[in-house]
């Protein structure tokens, strides 16, 4: 056996160092640094024994290269699909992370069973029977989804190449451990080396593989940052455990854009895919209400319309107070100084508190008139009407200015019922034969006599 060597790693970035200090030089994080054991042995790769002897890569010119669109392969969920750009491609790794308890094993357990492919399940956390109850809550009947409580590796492979599944789920990669290392489960070192013994798998055999990775207090996900870095694609499962609405971003992703969003609804039998995000967005009322107003963002190539709520009131303190959720405090500090300066309203010294509803966070600047004229609503008590909509970016000397992908902006409030959207009088719109009143408008001024005269 060859000498068993120790070194030492950060327990928050992951930077090796040859002996112990008490700060990281890198991430400056004072007492993370642990010592772990790792064995220099000879490693037996993914079905050495068996797999043909790879040749030496050459190098090609760029233009002999296959061009040809790598081929996906569907997951029957719409909203995983749309993230990850059309869906699963052969041999990719993806990481899929979010809090305790948010629903990370149940979305790829009710997937696993909705899978036309032969899916392998493993888990290093629940027990066979659990997983089974889960699945009976889940009501998906399937033969195609096998289900695996291992944590080494090394067996797991073997079970591998006996089953030869399509595709392959770990849950989660901060439980698994393989022999070539002597640490324990969840440290730097294992993290590392699994997933790197995951990677060649994928890779050599052309099989998906999908692992659930837990996050720090802080919503890293846990482990070396080098971890993120090794797979093909990183998702986000984030939502609030007390709502029952959860949304899946994409923060990294080789194969599509990482702007898009999906939407699912938490149930007693699972996950439910929001096809109309805007059902969860705009809140339902029997009347107008003052303070309130409709915005359209984009995310990725969908398009929502998000409700902005302000409540602008007289400062009880000497210092009034400025609180948002969901959106920039600095551009709400802004864009109470343009209305103070351009449009000649007295806000500060107003408490101004902002909400966009459905618990999203928006960094679109295509909201700030929906924000201005949901601020204006609360200070002068007039409601918005309820089929009116906003789509404009405001300048510091109080102009609206044009956005992007406005005309797909109309189509979606025109699509959703609304008859009226304000937009800048300086985008182009070709659209033709539209149902909805399209007002143009260039300054805040502009937007203020026509809200409310």
């Amino acid at each position: 056996m060859a000498k068993i060597k120790t070194s030492f790693f950060c327990q928050s970035c992951g930077t090796q160092f040859a002996k112990w200090q008490g700060q990281c030089t890198a991430c400056k994080e004072w007492n993370t640094i642990v010592e772990e054991i790792i064995q220099k042995e000879e490693k037996v790769a993914w079905k050495t024994e068996t797999s043909p002897v790879k040749k030496a890569a050459k190098p090609l010119k760029i233009k002999e290269i296959d061009s040809a669109e790598e081929i996906r392969m569907d997951t029957t969920d719409g909203e995983l699909n749309r993230v990850l750009g059309g869906g699963l491609v052969p041999g990719s790794l993806t990481l899929l992370g979010g809090e305790p308890g948010i629903g990370k094993s149940t979305l790829l357990l009710q997937i696993s069973l909705k899978l036309p492919y032969k899916t392998l399940y493993v888990s290093g956390e629940e027990s066979q029977k659990q997983i089974k109850m889960r699945a009976e809550r889940i009501e998906a009947d399937t033969d195609n989804c096998y289900i695996l409580t291992e944590t080494k590796t090394q067996n797991i492979f073997r079970q591998i190449e006996e089953i030869q599944p399509e595709i392959v789920i770990i849950d989660s990669i901060q439980t698994l451990h393989t022999d070539y290392i002597e640490s324990s489960a969840g440290s730097i070192s294992q993290i590392r080396e699994c997933t790197a013994e995951l990677i060649k798998f994928a890779k050599e055999t052309n099989v998906p593989v999908i692992l659930i990775g837990h996050i720090t207090k802080d919503g890293n996900i846990a482990g070396p940052k080098i971890l993120e870095h090794m797979v093909d694609t990183v998702l986000q499962f984030e939502g609030d455990r007390n709502h029952i609405y959860r949304i899946l971003r994409s923060l990294k992703n080789r194969f599509g854009s990482t702007a898009e969003l999906g939407i699912y609804e938490m149930q007693g039998s699972g996950l439910r895919e929001v096809a109309n995000p805007s059902e969860i967005l705009i809140s339902h009322k029997d009347e107008e209400l003052s303070g309130t107003a409709i915005a359209t963002t984009l995310e990725g190539m969908r398009p929502l319309m998000i409700e902005i709520q302000a409540l602008v009131s007289t400062a009880v303190y000497g210092t009034p107070q400025r609180s948002t959720t969901g959106y920039n405090a600095k551009r709400l500090n802004m864009i109470l100084a343009v209305l103070e300066k351009r449009a000649g309203f007295r806000l500060g010294a107003k408490d101004v508190f902002l909400n966009v509803t459905g618990g999203i966070s928006v960094d679109d600047p295509a909201i700030d008139l929906a924000v201005v004229a949901a601020i204006l609503s609360s200070n002068e008590d007039i409601p918005v009407g309820k089929d009116v909509c906003f789509a404009g970016e405001v300048g510091l000397s109080g102009e609206i200015r044009p956005v992007n992908r406005v005309e797909q902006r109309i189509q979606e409030a025109e699509k959703l019922g609304f008859s009226t959207i304000f937009v800048s009088k300086y985008n182009k719109i070709a659209l033709k034969n539209t149902l909805i009143d399209i007002k143009m408008v260039a300054k805040i001024e502009d937007v203020v006599e026509q809200l409310f005269g």
